[in-house]
């Protein structure tokens, strides 16, 4: 598995809320995605980017960051060769990504995700 890609996942109240402080305020003025419970923000000069989130629609547990990673399959069977507890199976959710979320021996819940191509 080889990482490509952290977004951090921040947690909000609402994201029509939050998102001028994001767009207007930081600048990630680019709007990737908004789903009404997970939102992406970029900036169009450095492509920096944070999504943020009121609650995970399909998992029961909230990540504090997405991993997008180049083998999914790969990435879980390390985590499960290492013991990690699996909180979310791998999943092909609707909007087209494959994931699971592990936890981290800190207790911090990891969206592992790899994207279509």
């Amino acid at each position: 598995m080889r990482v490509t890609g952290v977004i951090a996942d921040l947690r909000v109240a609402d994201i029509a809320s939050a998102k001028s402080f994001y767009t207007d305020y930081l600048g990630l003025s680019v709007e990737e995605f908004d789903m009404g419970w997970v939102a992406r923000y970029t900036s169009p000069d450095t492509g920096a980017h944070v999504q943020v989130l009121t609650r995970d629609a399909t998992a029961p547990e909230d990540p504090v960051v997405s991993v997008k990673v180049d083998d999914v399959e790969a990435a879980l069977d390390e985590a499960r060769q290492l013991g990690y507890e699996i909180v979310h199976p791998l999943t092909t959710e609707p909007w087209g990504v494959r994931r699971f979320f592990v936890r981290a021996p800190d207790g911090n819940v990891f969206n592992i995700v790899q994207h279509r191509d």
